[in-house]
């Protein structure tokens, strides 16, 4: 049996997926990484779940999270970040400025990225600078 969540592609396979691709999957990584965290941490009804998770899962928050741990990525981090940040987007949610969204659409590039190389430990890692602090 295929185990889809222990993907790994080859740097070949990265490159020929579209930085608006990557940032697809890194949402969802990113958003499960938020889930989970809450429900570890004693959240447990499903109102406060949602909120708690819309707080986190947004453009303002995740620019801010991006921020906080740019610095700490190693060069090929930054260049996948930097990839999803400069992609051309067709909208922006109107709780967000373009500056927000772009950052938020960079760290989501970087988790789809580091998860489809299968890098699981560097996004705990880096997950963790973000909520631990």
């Amino acid at each position: 049996m295929k185990d889809y969540f222990d993907t790994e592609l080859t740097a070949e396979q990265l490159n020929n997926i579209s930085v608006l691709g990557l940032a697809h999957i890194g949402d969802a990584v990113y958003e499960l990484l938020v889930r989970s965290w809450l429900c570890a941490n004693g959240k447990s009804t499903s109102k406060g779940l949602h909120r708690e998770t819309v707080g986190y899962v947004n453009a303002p928050a995740q620019a801010k999270a991006a921020a906080e741990i740019f610095d700490k990525l190693t060069q090929e981090e930054q260049t996948a970040f930097k990839r999803g940040r400069n992609a051309k987007v067709n909208s922006v949610p109107k709780n967000a400025e373009l500056s927000q969204y772009h950052a938020a659409t960079g760290l989501e590039t970087l988790f789809g990225y580091l998860y489809l190389k299968g890098e699981r430990d560097r996004i705990s890692e880096l997950f963790g600078l973000i909520v631990e602090d």
